[in-house]
């Protein structure tokens, strides 16, 4: 038996497999979805780096708005009060508004030992017990080391003028008023009870008289003099001739 003939090929059968159109059904059916397989996978490669292209673009934004934001909020924060430690006490005085001022002049100490804190009061006074709290929180804090500057912008009536009192450096707006008067209260009840009350404001207003007195060109009889039953009303000019502001702003 001889060897096995190898196949051969022609040179029109050459041409034939390089002509599609003459290729088996099978075979082109099975080139062509092969080619349509190749054309679905790099359109979707395209598509998935446009996509991550997109979403590298989406979240470089973000990061550039947060960036901003963050240096707004920065800069707002440098330029802000607190940052700056000042302090604007614009409302009554009383148990809340007090304890807020504390509060903040807690936290300014225990950042910053020895920095220095201005309260700006803008205020028609209040609660004198709660008041004396801060009036003495604030002299301690004076003690501890801290320059507070008081200022008065618009006015500082009542216990406000007080607190006014408790800085080292004390400072009233051109146009800011001050106010004095005697120690007010609101008493009820049977004669002893308003007797002992009265007798405690009085102790308070001779108090307070000590602390108007204490840097003042007036005596405390003088002071006394000066508002006695009625409201005694100080310019800025008048503060600093009389000693209750070393400066005017």
């Amino acid at each position: 038996m001889g060897k096995k003939d190898k196949p051969t090929t022609t040179a029109d059968g050459d041409a034939a497999m390089q002509n599609p159109t003459q290729w088996p059904d099978d075979i082109r059916l099975a080139t062509i979805r092969k080619i349509e397989a190749e054309i679905a996978k790099i359109e979707a490669d395209r598509q998935m780096v446009e996509q991550e292209t997109r979403v590298e673009s989406l979240i470089a934004e973000r990061n550039e708005v947060e960036l901003r934001a963050m240096r707004r909020k920065e800069k707002e924060e440098l330029a802000g009060n607190k940052y700056h430690h000042v302090y604007a006490f614009n409302v009554s005085v009383s148990s809340a508004s007090v304890s807020n001022c504390i509060d903040q002049l807690t936290q300014w100490h225990r950042d910053d030992p020895t920095c220095e804190i201005e309260i700006v009061f803008n205020s028609p006074g209040g609660d004198v017990v709660n008041g004396m709290a801060l009036f003495d929180y604030m002299r301690d804090m004076r003690a501890r080391g801290h320059k507070i500057t008081t200022v008065t912008l618009g006015y500082a009536a009542s216990m406000a003028g007080i607190l006014l009192q408790a800085g080292d450096v004390r400072v009233v707006g051109r146009e800011a008023w001050v106010l004095i008067h005697e120690a007010s209260f609101g008493a009820g009840g049977k004669i002893g009870e308003v007797e002992d009350t009265v007798d405690w404001v009085k102790r308070i207003q001779k108090r307070i008289l000590k602390i108007f007195a204490e840097r003042s060109t007036l005596s405390e009889h003088q002071i006394a003099k000066r508002w006695k039953r009625k409201d005694w009303w100080l310019s800025s000019d008048e503060c600093l001739k009389f000693g209750f502001a070393d400066d005017i702003r």
